[in-house]
């Protein structure tokens, strides 16, 4: 129970923060509302734990063996997040209650973890820390995702309901363009550490 409470801290902390997800589910906030955005918001708090599952029943395994596919994975993920804050920046200013481009759904958005640079870090970086190999490996990884199944939900959720505060804010063409464009640029931001590391390892 003492390292599910520690997880649970782990998994606050690194959810409610900054990253792609929480800077997109806030964008879907201002531009389409909680109810056009709840399919978003299930795929991250679903889609997020069951990749912190997978990995920590088998998909480290197959990346030790095959780490050029962990590479790969990452590459696309940067081009996609470029991308979309290529996307997101050059969104045409308009009427917050116009039917543009739809939502992500449930199923992009949980697929989306996949390329998603920061849930790496975040899952790799919990099974790490908070498993043992002394016969209780399996029952920490699923507290693991647990304790990230509880926190998704407050966390990423604030950033919607952030993104809908500010929605009668960005109702003119000038505010909600350096919006689009603010998201854009942190979208960016978020991004550079995975390009580091990869440039590292280059």
């Amino acid at each position: 129970m003492d390292v599910f409470f520690a997880v649970l801290f782990f998994a606050f902390s690194s959810t409610i923060t900054i990253g792609p997800n929480n800077i997109m589910m806030m964008s879907s906030g201002v531009n389409y509302g909680v109810k056009a955005s709840l399919p978003h918001l299930l795929g991250i708090c679903f889609g997020f734990p069951v990749m912190v599952l997978l990995i920590g029943i088998g998909f480290g395994v197959v990346f030790q063996y095959y780490p050029w596919l962990h590479w790969l994975i990452k590459i696309v993920g940067i081009i996609y997040l470029l991308w979309l804050a290529w996307r997101i920046a050059s969104s045409a200013p308009r009427s917050v209650d116009a039917k543009a481009r739809p939502p992500l759904t449930f199923w992009q958005a949980a697929f989306f973890q996949w390329v998603n640079g920061k849930a790496w870090i975040m899952a790799s970086g919990a099974i790490a820390a908070f498993t043992s190999v002394a016969g209780s490996f399996y029952y920490d990884v699923a507290q693991i995702t647990a304790a990230f199944l509880l926190m998704s939900f407050p966390c990423v959720g604030a950033w919607l309901i952030f993104g809908t505060v500010l929605r009668p804010l960005l109702a003119r063409p000038l505010p909600q363009r350096i919006f689009n464009i603010s998201m854009g640029l942190l979208l960016v931001i978020s991004v550079l550490p995975v390009i580091a590391e990869l440039w590292g390892a280059w």
